[in-house]
């Protein structure tokens, strides 16, 4: 009758099972012993009987004495077999694994030993084993004894090895979901495992992980985050490296979920994760071109908020988006792929995230979605009309930026709207737009008080560089002529505008063509002016001297009889003399003591000058303008001036229908300020 635990003898079996070590030990002798007769022998029943005696009566005992028997059991027959010990691996190797988990330490750490000793000679044979062999190692990892932990750390040294040795025959595309399913854990030991593992066969020459990268790159970044300097460096590390492939060979990568996969994490609060992720953006402009446009709108979902960054901490993460920014956008200026690129890009998506920037708190950041807007108005014009409309809002409402060069860059947007909108015209020229454009602008001045008083000027000079001067005073005018409710409004837009018409050196041209009003579209320009010019009598009289209308000038001051005198009209009169003395007006100066038109233009506009220093109370102004008029000469004035002979004449415009319009103008204002009054008396405004 054979031993219950046959082929072992029963005192083999007893000592395999005893608490001390040392008989442990000797009862494994005697089976690497027997093992060895076993395998020279081939009898493989006898050795299979014998695996299964040690799996099933030892390494599942309640016993943990009869446990550590059956590892110490286990690994002395892995080294009885030797080379040949890869044809029993699944036998030797699963009992084993089992006691990886044993609640008993000393028991898990025998199971390390045993394993490594196992594993040690079936070398390549193991690797079918691997990702079971990988999946409790990673527990281990983490094992709350250090001696276990060290064990661990050996077997999977040991196995790093086998797998590089044996890379032609590893199975990656089995491992990779395994490798995914452990690439989230929190646990730092086991972080460091599975970095570890990526970095190891990324380094492999004949393993491309790159063909994977998708599956595990969103799982390194949130590795990242790990507080662990030691995880931060090594997954660091293992990024840089896989980036370092690409650059080198970027064929396997599928660019497409991993652009999506940096893109999110380049919008992580961590600053690492941010750096690291907009580098690799940064970098898959760069290589791989138009083909990145498609995903355009997460690019910029990423990068323009960084444009903000001032601190020394983040400059590298701020240049690195500039970059992209600047890659991007030659990208999209490309016109030999401009047909390719329109059919690349999704407009809507971007116009979506641009629009969304364009509240952005940062200068830079809306400066950069400006040039943006405006860069895609100049190649795509066609294409962004459709945006245009709701753009209008937005960027009407960045003209109470505090940025001056944030005004400038929406004013450049603004422009480039209206000319995309008017060259799609089959007319030469269609005003609708400029005064729908204009209109808007003049209801943010009428609504926003502080836009006016601070940046209307600047607004209105360099709209008139951008579009055309002419067309913007002509539409202005004759939006305010054509009835703004609020006249006291209507008169300080008709001052701003009269004030730059006079000063900014942006309307040089414009100025020098209403000097002209003999010439039939001068003379056009100056009756619509004056229409609306009318609001305020100062500016009229300002228009009427710089078209040399000086006969009507002469006229109009003696309405100012009838005028009310206030502080801000003399203040006005005060900046016409100033204007006055001004290089602008020096033709004006030279009048006077000109002969031509037999000295018609000369005495009406020395009459006019004479009037305007009797509405003056005796201030430095009056001094300033009696002294120039004490200078004109006296050897005309003494003959009748004959009308015909004054430029006013010749240009064939009807003065008396414009006096007319001046007096029913003031008379309006006149009556809005009594009902003013009336109402202030009635309801006082509150502070």
């Amino acid at each position: 009758m054979e031993p219950p635990y046959a082929p072992l003898s029963e005192s083999c079996a007893k000592a395999l099972g005893d608490k001390v070590y040392e008989k442990r030990k000797v009862a494994s002798q005697e089976i690497e012993k027997m093992v060895t007769e076993f395998n020279n022998k081939n009898n493989s029943a006898q050795i299979r009987k014998l695996i299964e005696v040690l799996a099933t009566d030892y390494a599942t005992s309640r016993d943990a004495n009869r446990r550590k028997g059956a590892l110490i059991g286990l690994a002395a027959m892995g080294l009885g077999l030797g080379k040949d010990a890869g044809k029993y691996v699944q036998g030797l190797v699963t009992p084993i694994m089992t006691c990886l988990s044993d609640p008993d330490i000393r028991v898990r750490y025998f199971a390390c030993e045993s394993l490594y000793n196992v594993v040690k000679v079936a070398r390549t044979a193991i690797i079918p084993l691997f990702p079971e062999l990988f999946a409790a190692l990673s527990r281990l990892v983490t094992d709350s004894d250090q001696m276990v932990k060290d064990g661990s750390e050996l077997l999977d040294r040991l196995l790093k090895d086998i797998v590089t040795e044996s890379s032609q025959t590893f199975n990656l595309q089995a491992f990779i979901p395994l490798l995914r399913e452990h690439i989230y854990v929190k646990d730092a030991f086991a972080r460091q495992y599975v970095i570890s593992w990526i970095s190891i066969l990324n380094a492999v020459p004949d393993i491309n992980m790159v063909n994977y990268l998708t599956e595990i790159l969103d799982g390194l970044f949130v590795m990242l985050e790990d507080n662990t300097l030691e995880i931060q460096r090594m997954c660091e590390t293992t990024i840089n490296q896989f980036l370092k492939s690409i650059r080198n060979d970027s064929s396997s990568v599928r660019m497409e979920d991993t652009i999506n996969t940096l893109i999110t994490h380049a919008q992580s609060p961590n600053e690492l994760i941010k750096s690291i992720a907009i580098t690799w953006i940064r970098e898959f402009v760069q290589i791989f071109g138009p083909n990145v446009l498609p995903y355009a709108s997460g690019i910029f979902t990423a990068i323009l908020p960084c444009l903000e960054y001032n601190v020394e901490s983040k400059r590298s993460i701020k240049e690195c988006a500039v970059s992209v920014n600047n890659s991007m956008m030659l990208l999209v200026s490309t016109k030999e792929l401009k047909t390719e690129t329109v059919a690349k890009i999704d407009l809507r998506s971007i116009m979506d995230v641009l629009s969304q920037y364009l509240t952005h708190n940062s200068m830079h950041t809306k400066i950069a979605v400006l040039k943006w807007i405006h860069h895609l108005f100049t190649n795509f014009p066609n294409e962004m009309s459709v945006h245009a409309k709701n753009l209008n809002t937005n960027l009407l409402s960045t003209l109470a930026d505090n940025s001056d060069e944030v005004v400038l860059q929406s004013l450049s947007v603004l422009a480039e709207i209206v000319n995309s909108q008017e060259s799609r015209e089959l007319n030469d020229f269609n005003k609708s737009h400029y005064r729908e454009f204009l209109l808007s602008l003049l209801n943010l001045f009428s609504e926003e008080k502080l836009i006016l008083e601070n940046r209307a000027s600047l607004i209105i000079r360099k709209l008139c560089v951008l579009l055309n001067a002419e067309y913007i005073y002509r539409t202005f005018a004759e939006i305010i002529a054509e009835g703004v409710p609020n006249l006291k409004f209507a008169s300080t837009v008709v001052r701003l505008l009269n004030m730059i018409l006079l000063t900014s050196t942006e309307l040089f041209e414009l100025r020098t063509s209403l000097r002209n009003i003999s010439n039939e579209k001068s003379a056009d320009l100056f009756q619509c002016l004056y229409k609306s010019w009318a609001h305020c009598p100062v500016s009229t009289l300002s228009l009427c001297l710089l078209t040399q209308s000086y006969q009507h000038v002469s006229r109009l001051v003696t309405l100012f009889a009838d005028v009310e005198i206030t502080l801000e009209l003399l203040t006005e009169l005060d900046k016409l003399v100033q204007l006055i003395e001004s290089p602008i007006f020096a033709p004006l100066r030279l009048t006077l003591v000109s002969k031509a038109n037999n000295c018609a233009d000369a005495q009406y506009l020395a009459h006019a000058l004479f009037g305007i220093l009797m509405l003056l109370p005796q201030t430095e102004a009056f001094d300033t303008l009696r002294n120039r008029l004490q200078c004109v000469p006296n050897y005309w004035g003494h003959d009748p001036v004959d009308e015909r002979n004054s430029l006013e004449y010749k240009s064939g415009i009807d003065f008396d229908a414009l006096e007319q319009h001046f007096i029913k103008l003031q008379k309006a204002h006149r009556e809005q300020r009594i009902v003013h009054r009336k109402r202030s008396v009635i309801t006082p405004e509150s502070n």
